[in-house]
């Protein structure tokens, strides 16, 4: 078994990691690398391997760094399974076919404003001829993805669907496991179900993003949320927040309307300003057998938990625009979370001026994006070629993150006998987070950890 570290080695987006099992290959993700445009648009475009070459796809879960692209892959030539649990089946198909309308509105842009030619990477076609070659298997159901290999999936607690996957594998008389971990989630968090418990492997490929850092606790969170609520009422002004429109944004609206339950939430208009958020909380709905125990019996009193007083769902692009009218206080939320696409560039490019608003970021913001650029305090940033004075409020909520923070992580990989796990490759996150994750690593007793680059081929 070999395996060699493509996307999110070093950095935190693009996930792609390609097995090869004698004469098989299989890719672990296919994702979308966001970040400095010349660099994502270097990436995406290129497909390292012979797409045809490769027999199956195994997706971790729905989020377009892990899944964007794999109509690329597709359109390249692939031909064969991409495996995934129903739910991010689903997600997929809401998402992908977003993601290929955004690049054909924005090369259609482009060539009308600024005469550039600009192939999108794929298009709907690509994005259907994509989902024809989904399989959805369940969780804690073995497959068979090639000979001699089995695959299951287990809940990883961080999107609905989401899978950590574990690879077993004979050879030389012994059997190997190998766990990916895709991306982990947090437990006693909203919504979804805690991650699964898996036991003993022998290599684990585990995401770092959060490494060296701590996300609040959940008092804290609501309380500092109800603070900058609040905050902009007293302002007469906007809340904006940029979130990632399929996770974020559900758990988001779950706390918004646990709040109204309890009488905790003020008056005042929310907009979810993201057809993609809108599709993307449908099939929420209907995946229930994701939810955890809490979420489920909520449902007997609030049928729908995405749903209260107060707040619209925001379809058309005309009644998006209207909002920026408005002179009440308002929250709105909308794509995408690291402000690189989507109506949330119109919302910042009409407030982002103005003392009034404030800026709530709820998660991670890759380098060379809009939404890094505005968290680290850059008093000016550019929207839609033209630049913008920052006057601005901003904040930070990663207690909201769907990822597992620094002591998350370390007690998910420790969750095993330490002594049986032979090596542990860190990806998913930047290199400094990576390095304080190994040394807590080693602290605790794995005595192999590994942060492979962009190319990097190890046997196993």
């Amino acid at each position: 078994m070999k395996i060699e570290f493509y996307g999110a080695a070093r950095t935190v987006t693009g996930s792609q990691h390609l097995l090869t099992f004698g004469e098989y290959r299989i890719l672990l993700d296919c994702g979308l690398f966001q970040g400095k445009r010349s660099e994502a648009q270097e990436f995406n475009r290129t497909i390292h391997w012979d797409a045809a070459s490769i027999d199956a796809v195994i997706l971790s879960h729905a989020h377009i760094d892990h899944s964007g692209n794999l109509p690329t892959l597709v359109k390249h030539g692939f031909k064969g399974s991409i495996y995934a649990t129903p739910a991010t089946r689903d997600l997929c198909a809401v998402m992908l076919m977003d993601s290929a309308m955004i690049q054909m509105k924005d090369a259609e842009h482009l060539l009308k404003h600024r005469g550039e030619h600009i192939q999108p990477l794929y298009d709907i076609d690509d994005v259907a001829d994509t989902l024809n070659l989904f399989d959805p298997i369940p969780y804690h159901r073995s497959f068979s993805p090639v000979p001699g290999l089995s695959v299951t999936f287990y809940d990883a607690g961080h999107l609905l669907g989401s899978a950590a996957v574990v690879v077993e594998w004979e050879e030389q008389q012994q059997k190997k496991k190998l766990l990916f971990t895709g991306d982990i989630g947090r437990e006693n968090r909203p919504i979804l179900k805690d991650p699964d418990t898996i036991g003993d492997v022998d290599f684990i490929i585990s995401e770092s993003t959060y490494g060296g850092r701590l996300h609040e606790i959940e008092q804290d969170l609501e309380r500092n949320l109800l603070s900058i609520i609040h905050d902009v009422i007293d302002k007469h002004g906007k809340l904006l927040i940029p979130a990632f429109s399929v996770g974020r944004t559900q758990e988001l609206i779950w706390y918004l309307n646990n709040l109204h339950n309890r009488g905790l939430l003020p008056a005042i208009d929310v907009y979810v300003d993201s057809p993609l958020a809108i599709k993307a909380t449908d099939v929420f709905r209907m995946h229930p057998e994701c939810f955890d125990s809490q979420t489920r019996s909520m449902l007997y009193a609030d049928e729908d938990l995405f749903s209260f007083p107060g707040i619209t769902y925001v379809r058309d692009a005309n009644e998006s625009k209207r909002i920026n009218t408005l002179k009440r206080p308002a929250i709105i939320i909308a794509g995408s979370g690291m402000c690189e696409s989507g109506r949330i560039l119109h919302h910042l490019a009409h407030s982002i001026e103005k003392e009034s608003t404030s800026i709530l970021f709820l998660g991670y913001n890759a380098p060379h994006t809009l939404g890094r650029k505005i968290v680290e305090g850059n008093k000016e940033v550019r929207i839609f070629g033209n630049y913008f004075t920052v006057r601005a409020d901003v904040h930070e909520l990663p207690g909201l993150s769907g990822h597992a923070d620094h002591a998350g992580m370390i007690q998910y990989l420790s969750d095993r006998t330490i002594t049986s796990v032979k090596e542990v490759f860190l990806v998913h996150g930047e290199l400094q987070a990576q390095e304080l994750l190994a040394q807590s690593l080693k602290d605790v007793g794995f005595t192999s950890i590994s942060i492979p680059e962009r190319g990097t081929v190890i046997t196993i």
